[in-house]
C-alpha cells in the first residue's frame, strides 16, 4: 500500500514551478511563463479536487487504474475528450484521481493529449511532450502530465508516480 502524500498548495506549485527552471532546460521561462502557466493549470482545476465538479463539466471517470510494478502508478484518469489536442494550460485532457483509505478519491494531477499526426512533439510548460506512443480509444498520442496535487519523486512531469498503485 502506498504511503499518503501531503497534497501540495498552489503556492508550492509556483515555489516548485521556479526550482524546475534550470539554466538551459526551459528558454520559454526567462519570461515567467512557466511558473504562469502551471499557475493557470493549478486555478483551472483546484475545482476538481472535489470530484463531482469533473463528472459535472463533463470529465468521464474510466473504470481502470492505470500502473506499472516498476514505475508506479497513474491513478483513475477522468477524460473530456472535447479538450482532446489541447495545448491550453486551463484546458487539461484529463485529470488523475487515486482512491483514499477512506473509499473516496482525491485529485493528484492532470494530463494533456495531442494526437500525433507525424509532427514534431508539442510543447507546454517549456518542455515537449512525452510519446508519441498508443493509448487504446485514442490512437497514437503525445500527452504531458503534471502533478500538481501530489508530489512525485520521479519528477514534476513524469508519466508514472512510484509512491503510488492502484488496488
Amino acid at each position: 500500500m502506498p504511503r499518503p502524500l501531503r497534497t501540495a498548495s498552489g503556492a508550492a506549485v509556483l515555489a516548485l514551478a521556479a526550482s524546475l527552471l534550470l539554466p538551459g532546460s526551459a528558454r520559454a521561462a526567462d519570461d515567467g511563463s512557466v511558473a504562469r502557466d502551471l499557475g493557470r493549470a493549478y486555478h483551472a482545476t483546484a475545482k476538481y479536487r472535489y470530484e463531482p465538479n469533473a463528472a459535472k463539466d463533463g470529465f468521464l471517470p474510466a473504470d481502470d487504474c492505470k500502473s506499472d510494478p516498476v514505475l508506479g502508478g497513474m491513478g483513475y484518469h477522468y477524460a473530456k475528450l472535447a479538450h482532446l489536442g489541447s495545448t491550453d494550460p486551463d484546458r487539461p485532457t484529463a485529470l488523475f484521481y487515486v482512491t483514499g483509505e477512506d473509499g473516496t478519491r482525491r485529485l493528484v494531477g492532470a494530463e494533456w493529449i495531442v494526437p500525433s499526426t507525424g509532427q514534431p512533439a508539442p510543447r507546454m510548460f517549456g518542455r515537449k511532450f512525452d510519446g508519441p506512443f498508443d493509448i487504446a480509444g485514442l490512437g497514437r498520442v503525445y500527452d504531458r502530465h503534471v502533478w500538481l496535487y501530489e508530489k512525485n519523486p520521479a519528477g514534476f512531469f513524469a508519466r508514472f508516480n512510484p509512491h503510488l498503485s492502484c488496488p
